[in-house]
């Protein structure tokens, strides 16, 4: 999936014209519409979606142009995917897969930095891999602690561990970096204090 420009890319619609993707889309009336959430601004908003089999001028694989219609005052997403869109659910799939493009960069950010692995410098495979299986089964542990059923545990390691005041910093979205502070701070008040202090030492 890629989001393109409106005016320098252009495709080859059904008929095999060359044209750019807002020519091709149209006046194509939205296959359907919803509210969809806009999490930087923080409110709801009204978002229709329609699709369109294309091909790329170059190459002859089949595509689908999704266009996001987002409403008065918002741009389009003209999204180019090789998914198969036989339905409105799909082509909302694709539009909501891109817009959690930054929660995706955000994850990434956290498994290269948090976790340790941003620079293994590992050179067999062997010993890669079992470092990225010791920090996949990390990270699975970590999520498995945002279950609602484990809210209460969650809360309680946050509060006594990784305690922060003012409303900003409760409402802010920290992809588990307190999570994880708040148990290497229980782990190591629990160590023996020489263990403790050569690993904090190290550290």
């Amino acid at each position: 999936m890629r989001c393109i420009g409106h005016k320098g890319y252009h495709l080859r619609d059904a008929d095999g014209q060359k044209r750019s993707p807002g020519r091709i889309s149209g006046r194509r009336r939205s296959w359907g519409e919803r509210q969809i959430w806009d999490a930087r601004r923080q409110q709801w908003f009204q978002g229709g979606v329609v699709a369109i089999p294309v091909t790329h001028p170059d190459y002859e694989q089949p595509l689908w142009l999704v266009v996001s219609r987002p409403g008065k005052g918002r741009p389009r997403w003209y999204l180019l995917t090789t998914e198969a869109i036989t339905s409105e659910d799909d082509a909302w799939n694709i539009v909501f897969a891109y817009a959690r493009r930054w929660q995706i960069e955000m994850t990434w950010r956290f498994s290269k930095s948090e976790l340790a692995c941003e620079s293994p410098r590992l050179w067999k495979w062997e010993t890669r891999l079992k470092l990225l299986l010791m920090v996949s089964l990390v990270y699975s542990f970590l999520l498995t602690l945002l279950d609602e059923t484990l809210s209460h545990l969650k809360d309680w390691l946050l509060h006594y561990w990784c305690h922060r005041t003012g409303k900003r910093c409760r409402e802010a979205t920290t992809p588990l970096y307190r999570l994880r502070w708040a148990l290497s701070r229980l782990w190591l008040a629990h160590l023996t204090p020489a263990l403790s202090s050569r690993m904090l030492n190290s550290g």
